[in-house]
């Protein structure tokens, strides 16, 4: 738990230095659990040693707390110094404070009159307690590991005009107003005005927009965008610290602060259980000694008890059933293909009842497929046939869709010649001794085309024949096959509200969301946009307890919204590295259906772990009355320790399933 606080408050800060940070707080996160492991390890053989020595050597009682405080002081060294530390800053009650005066107890006690040794169960309770820790530790430590694979979208280089020369600069050495050349391929270093050619670009990583932006003289364009086709020159009206991609990355890591660091739910009950157990313990020790008059006579006795009293009381049964159960869900959800980065989001999912949705990637493939032809001039096949092999030769996801529509275009023999892009507008060429023209509006009119445009929804590429208007075939996005179950499932399971956001057109989120049933949708959005929506959205939560609000995204444009939320949900099949490393949750499959799933794992586990509470609490608390009245033996106090900790480990396993 302590690790989990150091992870946590070492990814506040990677943004000082984001380029190695991450690298190194993640090789250092996974140093920390290996020298963890190697520590329980060897503490269990130190304490094998001790037993034997206890059996084989005949040692007395002083003797033998030198040979049990080798392993103790080994295992229990860290918890020990958090408890003094918690001491000195005033916050004594927390588990390592309970688990220290347990174990101090435990070692003590066999020096009282008549009382048996219980060096080794001061050791096993320390021992039990810290593999607890390294199980929470593992699970949590990976929540924030590191943002640096957002740095795949930040340009490298940017090509700039100066004098007369072309010279190759870091982004961050650009000024304002000086010109820079973006070749095809390349990413766009800093924002900036288009002064000289045309091309298109690939948006999807800053808008979740698929269709290609189409860009000319007087056309803004922003960092972090990929130049698909033409060489452009553009003037920059941002330094890179003010443009695109500097901000998403200040927007994630600033997001990620913004997120609350919910205590686990160990800690919050100990703020409670350890000082009612402490004073308990110091009131048993003291007030019937006190009472009965005869205080040095009955102190001895009293005493006794208190400490087996605080023998009973360790939390040993909660400090690893708890941590387990959540690790079991983990582990559960895992073999769903269900990423869970920390016990603490398992938490917050269970109370999920509002679900904020991306579209492109998420609730859509987000990629191009034909959904409808319309032709005027000839039959569906020789339309598609034709522009099929105009588009041969195009890189544009357009293109691709046209082709894939058309698949024996590559072996039909037809000879394609004469094959000429025009920017803004689409291509032209000539198949056998037709004249095609493939394109949008623009492209028609160019020719004198008499088009007209279509009742579907999507991308309308019209197509001509010899300058005649020959018909038009629709490119869309496809819907994920199971997004229409993963709306109805989340409202099987109580989800009050589902909110899609978009950076595509309103008539096409609008289109979506109707077909899948989501509640209510915001088109044409930018990152910014979305992160402001999302926190409307929280501030104006139910009136329900803990209401718990989820973003389900995978672009690079989600990252900071996925930080932002209550709890971030990635893709992780397609999604981006950016929205994977910024969530919480990651569906490896890409399937939204599994949110629905994911919050019952979570509630189930939940449901577990409250069991084992419970159980554990209630038995120690029967235990620990019968010890006030000295009905309890030390076998029942050892039962109510280490036999209530199995039989909740046991009841732990079952999140596995």
């Amino acid at each position: 738990m302590s690790e989990h606080k150091h992870n946590e408050e070492c990814c506040s800060h990677e943004h000082h230095d984001y380029e190695d940070g991450g690298h190194e707080h993640h090789h250092h996160h996974e140093e920390g659990l290996k020298k963890q492991i190697v520590k329980i390890v060897i503490a269990a053989l130190l304490l094998i040693a001790a037993v034997i020595v206890e059996k084989t050597c005949g040692l007395v009682k002083w003797q033998l707390l030198l040979v049990y405080l080798v392993p103790y002081l080994f295992i229990g060294f860290d918890t020990l110094k958090e408890a003094a530390e918690g001491l000195a800053h005033g916050e004594a009650f927390n588990e390592h404070f309970l688990m220290s005066i347990a174990t101090i107890g435990a070692l003590c006690i066999g020096f009282l009159p008549g009382a048996e040794t219980q060096y080794p169960e001061a050791v096993f309770v320390m021992l039990f307690f810290q593999i607890g820790e390294l199980f929470e530790g593992y699970a949590e430590g990976k929540s924030r590991e590191s943002i640096a694979h957002l740095m795949d979208i930040r340009p490298d280089v940017a090509h700039v005009e100066r004098k007369g020369a072309v010279e190759e600069v870091g982004p961050e050495q650009v000024a304002v107003g000086e010109t820079i050349l973006v070749k095809p391929g390349e990413k766009v270093p800093l924002d900036g005005v288009v002064i000289e050619g045309s091309s298109s670009l690939n948006t999807v990583a800053l808008t979740g927009e698929s269709v290609p932006r189409n860009i000319t003289e007087g056309d803004e364009v922003v960092s972090g965008c990929v130049n698909l086709s033409g060489l452009v020159k553009v003037r920059t009206t941002k330094s890179f610290g003010e443009s695109t991609v500097s901000k998403i990355i200040d927007l994630v890591e600033n997001a990620t602060e913004n997120k609350s660091k919910n205590e686990t739910f160990i800690t919050r009950f100990a703020r409670v259980y350890t000082p009612v157990v402490v004073f308990a313990a110091l009131a048993l020790a003291l007030l019937p000694p006190l009472i009965s008059g005869d205080f040095m006579g009955t102190f001895a006795t009293w005493l006794y008890r208190a400490l087996m009293f605080l023998v009973v009381s360790c939390p040993c049964a909660l400090v690893i059933s708890v941590p387990l159960t959540f690790f079991g869900g983990i582990g559960g959800a895992s073999r769903k293909g269900i990423l869970v980065k920390g016990s603490n989001y398992l938490d917050v999912l269970s109370k999920v009842d509002t679900v904020v949705f991306d579209k492109t990637g998420t609730l859509t493939h987000g990629q191009f497929a034909v959904t409808a032809v319309h032709p005027e001039k000839c039959d569906e096949r020789h339309l598609l046939h034709l522009a099929a092999h105009v588009e041969h030769y195009s890189t544009h996801p357009v293109g691709a869709a046209l082709r894939d529509a058309f698949p024996d275009e590559a072996t039909d023999g037809c000879k394609l010649s004469e094959v000429e892009e025009i920017a803004g507008q689409g291509v032209k060429a000539k198949v056998e001794n037709w004249t095609v023209c493939v394109g949008n509006a623009k492209m028609m009119d160019a020719i004198g085309a008499k088009w007209h445009d279509c009742e579907h929804i999507g991308t309308i590429i019209h197509v001509a024949i010899d300058g005649e208007y020959a018909g038009h075939i629709v490119i869309n996005d496809k819907v994920k096959e199971d997004s229409a179950e993963a709306i109805r499932d989340l409202k099987s399971i109580g989800v009050r509200r589902t909110v899609m956001l978009t950076g595509d057109r309103k008539e096409v989120g609008k289109d979506v969301a109707e077909k899948l049933g989501i509640d209510e949708y915001h088109a044409e959005l930018l990152p910014t946009d979305k992160v402001a929506y999302v926190e409307e959205l929280i501030n104006t939560k139910p009136a329900t307890p803990n209401a718990q609000l989820a973003f389900v995204g995978d672009g690079v444009n989600d990252a900071p919204v996925l930080a932002r939320a209550d709890v971030g949900i990635a893709m992780g099949g397609l999604g981006s590295d950016a929205a994977i490393e910024a969530a919480d949750v990651v569906l490896m499959d890409d399937k939204p259906s599994k949110i629905a799933l994911a919050i019952r794992i979570a509630r189930r586990t939940l449901r577990i772990a409250k069991q084992n509470v419970w159980f554990a609490i209630g038995v120690k608390v029967l235990v620990l009355l019968l010890a006030a009245f000295g009905v309890a033996t030390m076998w029942l106090a050892v039962f109510a320790d280490v036999g209530v900790t199995v039989l909740a480990v046991f009841n732990a396993m079952r999140a596995l399933k």
